[in-house]
């Protein structure tokens, strides 16, 4: 079973970026489909994009479209989540979490993940 394992959040003003990093352990990382999502406090966990097993397809929720891009180096074992434009409706604790694999597509629900919830990393947007 693959662990996954976040960071890279930090505080940052409106308007600023982040580059959150998804490292993962285990030989079959590169046969999964990986979503990042996000917990508001006090709202549920969504969806936030995901990307396939082999970084060829990637799918956005329509609130980060055009801002948040999602890649991958299946050789690092790594998935990344480049932010841009930060909002302060962006202030969330990010996740990661396996989504699927290469018999299954990317969906736009975030109740359709697989693996255990780790710690997280937090994201903070203020000025």
């Amino acid at each position: 079973q693959v662990q996954l394992v976040e960071s890279g959040g930090g505080l940052v003003q409106p308007g600023g970026s982040l580059r959150l990093s998804c490292e993962a352990s285990g030989r079959t990382f590169s046969s999964y489909n990986i979503g990042w999502f996000r917990q508001a406090p006090g709202k549920e966990r969504e969806l936030v994009g995901s990307i396939t097993w082999s970084g060829g397809n990637t799918l956005y929720a329509d609130s980060v479209k055009g801002r948040f891009t999602i890649s991958r180096d299946n050789a690092k074992n790594t998935v990344y989540l480049q932010m841009n434009s930060l909002k302060p409706e962006d202030t969330a604790v990010y996740y990661c979490n396996v989504v699927g694999d290469r018999s299954t597509k990317l969906k736009a629900d975030s109740q359709f993940y697989f693996g255990s919830w780790g710690q997280g990393t937090q994201v903070t947007v203020s000025s």
